[in-house]
């Protein structure tokens, strides 16, 4: 215990409890902006609207082709602020290029790919534009990441969220569905031109710390493609659902009883948050990644007991509190939650570390053969065992998923801290 609680003081000496208020703070406002929108928004026109930013969802990690993580990662290596600096101009400067194209090429696929919903495709081309505005808050948020500024990362969070609640009710309130898609573009847009100065950026610096050159691109290529690629993971539970049981109530179901247990991701979220930059910089002290390790995962452990001896007892009034006929679903809820225990012990540590190794593609491959696994295994339990047998699918997977990050970051580990 003593151990853990150096590990938690060396969180809060970073600003972690900063991270924390804030990453909470998001969730709770972000569910405002979205209740917000349901009340002054048309249903069916607003499921336009969430139809096309489902896609973004995709689409968005690779904003910037990805380069905002080499950033990050390859910053964390620069021992000056000044020489962390000169690289964010270069990244800052490229991205925007980027995500320019990318928009660009969202914006002439909406006219062209056939859309479940057609009036998706105009909503479409508007939100093609979060690609530039949404790489340009993240630029931000990775460079005050890389000047150890958690307390400035986490002020932008809640600014940017206050500010996105406010513009959703002003903009919905007077312009309905297009309204609330101008606020999702223009709350990153201003966030960022709001503390942009306060970086104090000499564009004019043409030396660069450290070469560019096509392994920092792919680092950053492949970190964008493994968010993909995760996402699509979860994505794909819903979309076999529906087609094999061909019952949206099934669908609605199985996303609210995964609601709660994949809501516990967001802990280890704010630990790496906070900590990724240090644990890049010291990478390659073995002994510090070890006992950091450690402490991480015996805290994930206790976590887990304590969610499960509530869970595992209570998981049918938990679920009655959506509906009274979900308490059926207490079985699935149970094992989708063990599926969420080897992501908060494992994968979400050792992917992140992986990452500060420089090995974003290791992650991505990983994601990829967990995604082919996926559909061939849902195909076969979904008929079976109806949404439990999807459940078994994604738990499944998790822990593989998770279980592989823990392999193959030692293999690599102890071969790079030789």
């Amino acid at each position: 215990m003593k151990n853990l609680i150096i590990f938690f003081k060396g969180f809060k000496d970073r600003k972690g409890n900063y991270v924390f208020i804030a990453t909470v703070s998001a969730r709770i406002l972000s569910f405002i902006a979205s209740i917000i929108a349901l009340k002054l928004i048309n249903k069916v026109d607003l499921g336009y609207v969430i139809y096309a930013l489902n896609i973004m969802a995709f689409v968005i990690p690779l904003s910037g082709l990805g380069i905002q993580q080499g950033l990050l990662r390859f910053g964390a290596r620069l021992n000056s602020v000044s020489e962390k600096k000169a690289l964010f101009s270069f990244v800052f400067k490229k991205g925007i290029l980027f995500s320019v194209i990318l928009s660009a090429v969202i914006f002439i696929l909406s006219y062209i790919l056939p859309l479940e919903f057609e009036q998706s495709a105009y909503f479409l081309r508007w939100l093609s534009a979060l690609l530039l505005t949404s790489f340009l808050l993240e630029s931000i948020k990775i460079q005050f990441r890389l000047e150890h500024n958690n307390k400035k990362f986490a002020l932008i969070e809640i600014f940017y969220n206050v500010l996105l609640v406010i513009s959703v009710f002003i903009l919905s309130y007077f312009f309905k569905e297009l309204g609330y898609t101008i606020a999702l573009i223009v709350a990153p847009l201003i966030t960022f031109l709001w503390f942009f100065k306060s970086l104090n950026i000499n564009f004019k610096s043409v030396v660069l710390p450290i070469p560019i050159d096509f392994s920092f691109l792919k680092y950053g290529f492949f970190a964008g493609m493994a968010n993909v690629a995760t996402q699509l993971l979860f994505a794909v539970d819903i979309l076999l659902i529906g087609s094999i049981l061909n019952d949206p109530s099934l669908v609605t179901a199985y996303k609210y009883v995964f609601l709660i247990p994949f809501s516990l991701l967001f802990l280890p979220g704010i630990l790496l948050t906070t900590d990724f930059v240090n644990l890049t910089e010291r990478i390659y002290n073995k002994s510090y990644i070890n006992s950091y390790s450690k402490n991480y995962m015996l805290f994930f452990l206790l976590f887990s007991i304590g969610v499960l001896a509530v869970f595992y007892p209570f998981s049918g009034f938990i679920l009655s509190l959506f509906s009274p006929e979900y308490s059926q679903y207490t079985s699935t809820f149970l094992v989708l939650t063990g599926g969420v225990f080897g992501i908060l012990i494992f994968r979400g540590l050792y992917g992140n570390l992986l990452s500060a190794l420089g090995k974003a593609q290791v992650n991505y491959w990983i994601a990829f053969v967990a995604l082919l696994i996926n559909i061939p295994a849902n195909y076969y339990l979904i008929p079976k065992y109806g949404i439990l047998g999807a459940a078994i699918t994604s738990a499944g997977l998790m822990w593989f998923s998770s279980l592989s990050t823990f392999v193959v970051f030692k293999i690599l580990h102890n071969r790079a801290s030789k």
